[in-house]
C-alpha cells in the first residue's frame, strides 16, 4: 500500500505585528527624548577612572572654557513646579536693579545650556531670537574682584535651592589662573564640596596580572 504523502508548504512567518510595534517604540522615544543641547563653548574635560554619575536634579555646574570664560548653568529642581531657574533669575535682578519680564523668566526657565551673559545684558540676550546675537553676548560671567557676578549666582543659587550640588566641567587646557579664582569664590560662597566632570578613561585589565 503507498505511503500517503502531507502536503509541505514553506513556513510563513507574519511580521506586521512586529513592524507595527517598533513603529509604536520609534515614535514613543521620538517624541519624548529631548535633545542634547550644544555648550555655548567646547570643553574637552580631563579623563580618570571615576564612574560616580552627575546627579539629575539639585545641580549647578560651572563651566570653565579653554580660552578662561566661565559660564553657569543649573537645574529647575527635582519637581519642575518648584522652578528654581527663574526665581534665581528674580533674586539676581534683585541685586542689580533689574525687572525681568515674565516672559524673560519663563524663557530663562526653559533655556537648555549654560549662560555667560553679564547680567546687565541678559534681557537683551533672553529678548533676542537671533541665535548669531546670543552667541556673540556670552562673554563669560565676570569674576573680577570689582564686578564679581559669580559670586552673586552663586549666592542666589543656594538661596533659592539650599541643596544645590556644585560641580566644575573644565577644559583641559583652562588657564590655572581661572581654575584658582573660581575656586577662591566658591569658597568664599561657603561652597566647599563640589564635583568634577570629567570623561570617563578606559581601563586596561591585564589577565596575565590578575591570573598570578
Amino acid at each position: 500500500m503507498p505511503k500517503i504523502k502531507l502536503p509541505t508548504k514553506s513556513p510563513h512567518i507574519d511580521m506586521t505585528p512586529m513592524v507595527d510595534l517598533f513603529s509604536v517604540v520609534l515614535t514613543f522615544l521620538m517624541l519624548t527624548t529631548t535633545m542634547r543641547q550644544p555648550e555655548p563653548a567646547p570643553v574637552d574635560t580631563p579623563t580618570s577612572i571615576s564612574e560616580k554619575t552627575t546627579p539629575d536634579a539639585n545641580w549647578m555646574t560651572l563651566l570653565l572654557s579653554k580660552d578662561d570664560k566661565v559660564f553657569l548653568n543649573f537645574d529647575n529642581g527635582p519637581d519642575t513646579l518648584l522652578a528654581f531657574r527663574p526665581k534665581i533669575l528674580i533674586e539676581m535682578g534683585k541685586r542689580y536693579s533689574i525687572e525681568f519680564t515674565d516672559a524673560e523668566l519663563a524663557e530663562f526657565k526653559k533655556y537648555p545650556s549654560s549662560i555667560g551673559v553679564p547680567i546687565l545684558k541678559m534681557k537683551e540676550f533672553l529678548d533676542s531670537k537671533d541665535n548669531k546675537v546670543r552667541t556673540a553676548m556670552q562673554t563669560g560671567i565676570p569674576i573680577d574682584s570689582t564686578d564679581n557676578q559669580l559670586a552673586d549666582w552663586i549666592y542666589c543659587t543656594r538661596s533659592v535651592n539650599p541643596n544645590v550640588q556644585a560641580q566644575i566641567k573644565g577644559d583641559a587646557k583652562t588657564g590655572f589662573e581661572v581654575v584658582k579664582r573660581v575656586l577662591d569664590i566658591m569658597a568664599d560662597k561657603n561652597v566647599f564640596k563640589f564635583n568634577l566632570i570629567t570623561t570617563l578613561e578606559a581601563v586596561k585589565i591585564n589577565l596575565a596580572e590578575i591570573q598570578k
